[in-house]
């Protein structure tokens, strides 16, 4: 079978696909070919879940030898947050010697088109989406979430966001025409006539830094975005989370031979100890395009040192919940216990600040004081976390020992609402699970401000008095602009109220959720609807996933001849 045959089966294969992603980021309607569900798998080729946990165990103790030119060693150490060490190891790159090679399959990458480039990376989904199962114990062992939540956040969810990339990819490629024919009248004499070719060509190798939590989800969309638009992609995992980016990298080697293109077009490289690499790689001239998650200091080195690149961030923010009053106080309150406690609060989504007047809110129960606001949320959170089989399962496992330093110093900050409580887990005795801690703090007290205006990632929330809904709004705006904000929520049956906070979002670009009180919670984000981040304040300087998010990884190169 020849490399063009192949890609025009792909061809045939994905395209119905990838409209069906560019008709749902025109209408954000409700659309995934991902199935969430761990039954729907086991046909077809995918794996089901006896066996993506056999391909799981298979892997533990292994060397992945991915090909790749210049491996000068070999490391691993990843430690599971559930208490297993996984052994495995993977290539150290010597990147003089890897760089060169990954530049060499660009002309042909480039040449093949977006339509090519975008089914070939429809395909790597494909055989990722197959072995979902076997990723998801990956990203478990890696980050510390839940099976459920490392299958879905993990799997489908992190699949559907490579999706929108490329589908945003394709579309900003294709919005200018290969070729056109150009007249312009000279009166008596002959018109000026050129024909002209448009080909976007790629900015050169991108840099993939990823995270330790959400190792997929956070790293396909940069991924993918960079390899359709026609650039190769060096990958360099967290030094814990290697795992689920090496089997990525290992599926899109094997699916870019078989399409008969350069598989040295994506490769991996990790780290010794200490070594710290991502610096010096992220400032190499290679190097055209970063994508980073995770602290606010480095993201912030990066886009003050790596001036060779284009750097796309997701660093931290304050998110922050407005509590003013509510027709649905039950509603509310469990989805608020609901959001605080999921995968333990590390999620850079998760509410942390919650301000309430300290007068008290009006709810469909009648009244309720600041402090019977806090103890009933306080207590929602018990109720939810009170059988520790349903709390493993949300919680799942504290992912490093900052976390959990932050979570015990969290206790001493102020009056302590619920208290943080250790949960054992039966299947994993080596796994370190903590409920989350509730603080109450004053919003008017400068030593309070001190606590609550910094990220404290994690399982801590803190519940601010503040002296009137004004109030509220003028702190959330001030949280929004200085610290930054993934999140923003907002309870409130006063249409002013609604008003205010909507005008601050907009004004401080921050994706905001009103009422939220059923099965959708403010630190979720569906792809292909909604925005994750908004890259208007200091918590991301990107949006997961628009049209600038794409369209600056390639340039449109124009070729002129006399017609």
């Amino acid at each position: 079978m020849t490399a063009e045959l192949t890609v025009h089966e792909l061809i045939a294969k994905h395209r119905p696909t990838l409209d069906q992603a560019l008709e749902a980021i025109r209408t954000r309607a409700y659309w995934s070919p991902h199935p969430e569900h761990p039954k729907a798998y086991g046909e077809h080729g995918s794996l089901d879940a006896a066996a993506g946990k056999a391909a799981f165990d298979a892997l533990l103790g292994s060397r992945i030898d991915l090909g790749q030119p210049g491996t000068d060693d070999w490391t691993g150490g990843e430690v599971s947050p559930y208490g297993i060490e996984l052994g495995v190891t993977y290539p150290h790159a010597d990147v003089d010697t890897l760089l060169p090679a990954m530049r060499a399959g660009q002309r042909a990458w480039r040449d093949a088109g977006a339509e090519a480039r975008a089914v070939v990376c429809l395909e790597i989904l494909k055989r990722i989406s197959d072995r979902t199962h076997e990723f998801a114990h990956a990203v478990m062992h890696t980050s510390g979430q839940a099976f459920m939540m490392a299958f879905q956040a993990g799997g489908p969810h992190a699949q559907d966001r490579g999706l929108e990339a490329v589908a945003y990819a394709y579309a900003e490629q294709v919005r200018t025409p290969d070729t056109a024919e150009w007249s312009k009248p000279q009166g008596k004499r002959d018109p000026l006539a050129l024909t002209k070719t448009f080909k976007p060509v790629p900015r050169g190798i991108a840099l993939v830094i990823g995270c330790n939590t959400f190792p997929t989800w956070n790293g396909y969309p940069g991924l993918f975005a960079s390899l359709a638009t026609g650039n190769a992609v060096l990958v360099k995992p967290h030094p814990r989370a290697v795992l689920p980016l090496a089997l990525t990298v290992q599926v899109a080697r094997q699916v870019l031979t078989e399409a008969g293109f350069d598989p040295n077009l994506v490769a991996l490289t990790t780290e010794h100890p200490g070594e710290g690499i991502a610096k010096t790689l992220a400032t190499r001239p290679e190097i055209k395009i970063i994508d980073y998650t995770g602290s606010t200091a480095f993201g912030d080195w990066l886009e003050a040192n790596a001036r060779q690149a284009q750097v796309y961030t997701e660093k931290a923010g304050v998110n922050t919940v407005l509590v003013e009053s509510t027709d649905n106080y039950k509603g509310m309150l469990s989805n608020l216990a609901f959001s605080l406690s999921l995968y333990s609060g590390q999620m850079c989504t998760t509410p942390q600040n919650l301000l309430i007047p300290r007068d008290g809110i009006r709810t469909d129960e009648g009244p309720r004081t600041y402090d019977e606001v806090v103890a009933d949320i306080a207590r929602a959170v018990d109720g939810l976390l009170g059988d520790d089989a349903r709390a493993n399962a949300l919680l799942g496992a504290i992912v490093n020992p900052d976390v959990k330093a932050r979570l015990e110093a969290a206790a001493g900050l102020g009056e302590v609402a619920l208290a943080s409580r250790e949960i054992a887990n039966p299947e994993f005795p080596g796994a370190v699970v903590r409920t989350p801690v509730i603080v109450k703090l004053d919003g008017a007290k400068p030593d309070d401000e001190a606590a609550y205006m910094n990220e404290c990632f994690g399982p801590v929330s803190f519940a601010v008095a503040v002296d009137s809904a004004t109030d509220a709004v003028e702190l959330l705006r001030r949280t929004v602009r200085d610290k930054g904000a993934m999140t923003v929520g907002a309870y409130t049956v006063d249409a002013d109220v609604e008003s205010a906070v909507e005008e601050v979002c907009l004004e401080e670009a921050a994706q905001l959720s009103l009422n939220l009180v059923g099965g959708v919670y403010v630190n979720q984000t569906a792809a292909f609807s909604d925005f994750h981040g908004s890259g208007g304040n200091p918590a991301a300087n990107a949006a997961l996933c628009d049209g600038a998010f794409v369209a600056n990884r390639f340039r449109v190169i124009e070729v002129r001849r006399e017609a």
